[in-house]
C-alpha cells in the first residue's frame, strides 16, 4: 500500500479508538435518575423518538425549514455513501463503471448540498452568530470529502488526494462536532426516556 493509504488507516484507528471511549463513557454514565413521578412509557417515548419523531411534520425546527432540512438529509445520505466507499478499495473491492456513474451525481449532490449549507450559515445574520470556527471546519472537511468521492469514482487518478481529505476528515471527527455521529443516538434517546417518562411521547392525536 502507499504512504497515503497508510496515513488513512491510522487515521481510522485513531478515530475508532477515540469513538470507542465517547460510546463506552455513555454506558458508564448510564440512564440519568428522574426523581418526578413517571406518567407515561419509557420503550414508547424512545421508540417514537428514533422513529416518528424523526418526521419533519413533528418537528418544528424541520418544517419551517423544509430546504434546509431537505438539503440535510442529502448531506446525510451522501456521507453514509462516501463512508461505504471509503473502505471499497481498502478491503481489495472496486465498483463497475456503471455504478460509478450512478453513485457520482449523489455525492456531488451531497456536496452541493452541504455548500448551500455552509452559505446559509454565513449569509443568515442569526446563524452567523450561533456559529463557531469548528462549524465552518466540520462542514467543509465533510463537503470536500463527498466531493473529491464523487470526482475519485469518475477519474482514480484523484485517489491520494481523496485517501489524504479522508484521513484529515477521520483524524478531525472526535475533536470536533462530527463526533455527534455517536453522540445523536444518545441524545435520541435521552429525549425519548424523558418525554416519555412524562407521557409527552409518544404524541397523543388530537
Amino acid at each position: 500500500m502507499h504512504w497515503y493509504q497508510w496515513f488513512a488507516l491510522a487515521a481510522l484507528a485513531v478515530c475508532m479508538i477515540s469513538f470507542a471511549y465517547h460510546f463506552f463513557r455513555l454506558i458508564k454514565l448510564g440512564r440519568p435518575k428522574d426523581y418526578s413521578a413517571r406518567a407515561g412509557s419509557t420503550t414508547g417515548g424512545i421508540v417514537y423518538s428514533f422513529t416518528t419523531g424523526m418526521n419533519p411534520r413533528n418537528k418544528e425546527s424541520a418544517f419551517l425549514h423544509l430546504p434546509t432540512y431537505t438539503a440535510g438529509v442529502i448531506f446525510h445520505i451522501a456521507t453514509f455513501l462516501a463512508i461505504v466507499l471509503f473502505f471499497l478499495p481498502l478491503s481489495g473491492l472496486e465498483a463497475g463503471r456503471s455504478i460509478r456513474l450512478i453513485l457520482s451525481p449523489i455525492a456531488f449532490a451531497g456536496a452541493m448540498a452541504g455548500f448551500g449549507i455552509l452559505i446559509k450559515r454565513h449569509t443568515d445574520k442569526k446563524l452567523r452568530l450561533l456559529s463557531s470556527p469548528d462549524d465552518y471546519i466540520s462542514n467543509l472537511l465533510v463537503t470536500f470529502f463527498q466531493l473529491l468521492t464523487g470526482l475519485v469514482l469518475l477519474n482514480n487518478e484523484l485517489y491520494p488526494a481523496y485517501m489524504i481529505v479522508s484521513a484529515l476528515l477521520l483524524l478531525y471527527m472526535p475533536v470536533g462536532k462530527l463526533k455527534h455521529a455517536i453522540y445523536f443516538f444518545a441524545a435520541r434517546y435521552h429525549l425519548g426516556l424523558f418525554y416519555g417518562w412524562r407521557n409527552a411521547w409518544p404524541m397523543k392525536k388530537l
